[in-house]
């Protein structure tokens, strides 16, 4: 019956139709109801209900964990700034009100970015935008404008993704990409103090924002560069995540369990992810040996911080890994995730305008990503002709 009725309304858009150029719109729809149609001129026919969208859905799945925490979160830090009552269903509907329209902005902005590619070169919507789209506002500040928002996510499709021809083409993360641009194009609202990590409790009777006086301190990342860590966030609460910080990015603990289920499920790498957090600690490790008399804590604090603070679990497990942006080859997969876990340190502790580190260092290696492949498998050849 439902096959039927989808048959009926999606006639308009086949071929031969009036709105024969917006079928992949309807191709959207279409295949998040039922299974492609689409099998071999001959047999044998393997039929599968784990394509391109339902893998992508997996991956959306494992990251929903991560923004419901993230919805308490943001609404926990809101009414505990202004000193109001933290009750769960408080903290949810604060949550609510600022991730909610920033998760329709970017399905709005970026969905009409894709649909407009897709109706252009006459291709099916591209499935990839179901992870971008909930990655990107997890990793935005609660503050950020829904403005701000759109023109990040527009940027990150067209230049992250569509100019290098659209989903399983491109070479840098489209999420981080939009990220990284309204970082340098608009600092002040990406990165700073209180103010901009911790978004004011609105007043749901007149739609307003209840103003908070004083809003002082500091991430995690920022207290230890102010060598204020020990004496304002432990190790516990950073690994759970009741701290300020990006909607998405604060819970350590969650990301790793979305860890668990995507390399369980055969979706992410574990040894990307392995990688990522030996490079990691091992420089954290080396910084804290060589470099004793630094006052600074980011420094010589314990390298084990550097796991549970800022997005580098969530980077790592959900970022790191996209099949597409990272290597495929095995031994390439410990190298890139290894150099990610360097370059993050090395990012937060030598660069003072920047002590978050995750999104360059991922961007960074997704340029590398073919090249280390390309070597990689020269090296396996090479192994392979002199044992002749």
């Amino acid at each position: 019956m439902i096959h039927k009725l989808v048959e009926q309304l999606g006639a308009p858009f086949k071929k031969g139709g009036p709105f024969e150029r917006y079928y992949p719109a309807f191709q959207a729809i279409e295949t998040i109801i039922l299974t492609p149609g689409q099998v071999t001129k001959s047999g044998p026919h393997i039929r599968d209900q784990v394509d391109l969208k339902r893998f992508m859905i997996m991956v959306v799945a494992c990251i929903v964990p991560c923004a419901l925490f993230g919805v308490y979160n943001t609404g926990y830090q809101s009414l505990s700034a202004a000193g109001m009552e933290t009750s769960l269903i408080d903290c949810v509907i604060q949550g609510l009100a600022r991730f909610l329209p920033l998760y329709i902005v970017t399905l709005a902005a970026g969905g009409a970015v894709e649909a407009a590619f897709s109706v252009i070169r006459k291709h099916e919507i591209n499935e990839g935008f179901l992870v971008s789209s909930m990655l990107y506002p997890l990793i935005l500040p609660p503050t950020c404008p829904l403005w701000m928002a759109a023109i990040g996510i527009i940027f990150g499709v067209v230049i992250g993704k569509e100019v290098f021809g659209g989903t399983g083409m491109n070479i840098f993360n489209p999420a981080l990409t939009a990220r990284c641009f309204l970082f340098f194009s608009y600092p002040a609202s990406m990165s700073g103090g209180l103010d901009v990590w911790v978004a004011p409790p609105i007043d749901f009777a007149t739609f307003t924002e209840i103003s908070i006086d004083g809003i002082s301190g500091a991430t995690p990342l920022m207290a230890a560069y102010t060598s204020e860590l020990s004496t304002s966030y432990t190790f516990t609460e950073m690994f759970f995540g009741l701290i300020p910080g990006s909607i998405g990015e604060t819970s350590a603990f969650l990301s790793i369990v979305g860890a668990i289920a995507l390399v369980v499920m055969g979706i992410g790498s574990y040894k990307t992810m392995l990688g990522c957090v030996i490079g990691c600690v091992a420089t954290g490790a080396l910084f804290t040996m060589l470099s004793p008399e630094d006052g600074r804590e980011l420094i010589t604090m314990n390298p084990l911080n550097h796991l549970v603070m800022g997005g580098f679990a969530f980077g790592m497990a959900f970022m790191a890994t996209d099949p597409v942006s990272s290597p495929s080859t095995g031994k390439g997969r410990w190298i890139y995730g290894i150099l990610i876990g360097v370059l993050v340190v090395l990012i937060r502790c030598i660069n003072p305008a920047y002590p978050e580190g995750m999104m360059l260092a991922i961007l960074f290696m997704n340029l590398f990503a073919p090249l280390i492949d390309h070597y990689v498998m020269e090296a396996r050849i090479k192994r392979r002709l002199a044992r002749g």
